[in-house]
């Protein structure tokens, strides 16, 4: 099963560190022109900054590009790059732009300011899984609404749609290799009187909740 991850959306966070304004922007993109159009959007946005440092990464064909924009070697780009991919996140630009507040941060200073603005933006911005989904659909009495229900999230599915009628009807995404043990499990909970239907299938992403935190922090 082919899956990854990438942003759900694009997003904008800030934070004070001893006087420098770090302001970290992150975007899904599908190209190296879409990052780089970013990228200068941002320069032209902050052209009075000291800093616009960045970097993406991207899956098919597999890029990766960082710059510090002038901070010493090592203590920018490269950091927010290694955010993403401890987070395995990939079709992803990120911009971090700095405001000098006169003090210095040393280099080790700087590698966790701009590594915990790339985190922060990369958090507003949540996570979403692209895979291929299976479509189900169900119909069965409303007593039943709320386990079935509990058994499509228990699979890692999504609810759709539910019409109410004399009975329920409910349609559902299921991950790709999920369909044959929830199927078993339906069909053993109603004693076969109710079996899923196979209705189609989907490649796309959906936000994911609760993923756990692999930054390492």
């Amino acid at each position: 099963m082919t899956e990854y991850y990438i942003p759900t959306g694009p997003s904008e966070t800030e934070f004070t560190e001893k006087r420098s304004r770090f302001l970290g922007h992150v975007w899904r993109v599908e190209t190296e022109e879409e990052a780089r159009a970013r990228i200068d959007e941002m320069k032209k946005r902050y052209h009075d900054a000291r800093h616009n440092c960045w970097c993406y990464l991207l899956r098919d064909p597999a890029v990766e590009r960082y710059s510090d924009d002038g901070e010493p070697q090592g203590t920018a780009g490269q950091p927010m790059l290694e955010v993403f991919r401890r987070e395995g996140v990939t079709n992803v630009c990120c911009v971090v732009t700095r405001y000098f507040g006169g003090i210095l941060l040393g280099a080790g200073g700087l590698t966790r300011a701009y590594s915990r603005s790339a985190k922060d933006a990369l958090d507003a911005a949540g996570i979403s899984v692209v895979r291929r989904w299976v479509a189900v659909e169900l119909t069965f009495p409303y007593s039943l609404y709320e386990r079935v229900k509990l058994e499509v999230e228990g699979a890692g599915g999504l609810v759709g749609e539910t019409d109410y009628t004399a009975d329920v009807t409910l349609r559902a995404l299921l991950p790709e290799g999920k369909v044959e043990p929830f199927t078993e499990r339906i069909t053993e909970l109603t004693a076969g009187a109710v079996i899923p239907a196979v209705t189609g299938e989907d490649f796309r992403d959906v936000p994911l909740e609760g993923r756990p935190d692999r930054s390492g922090t």
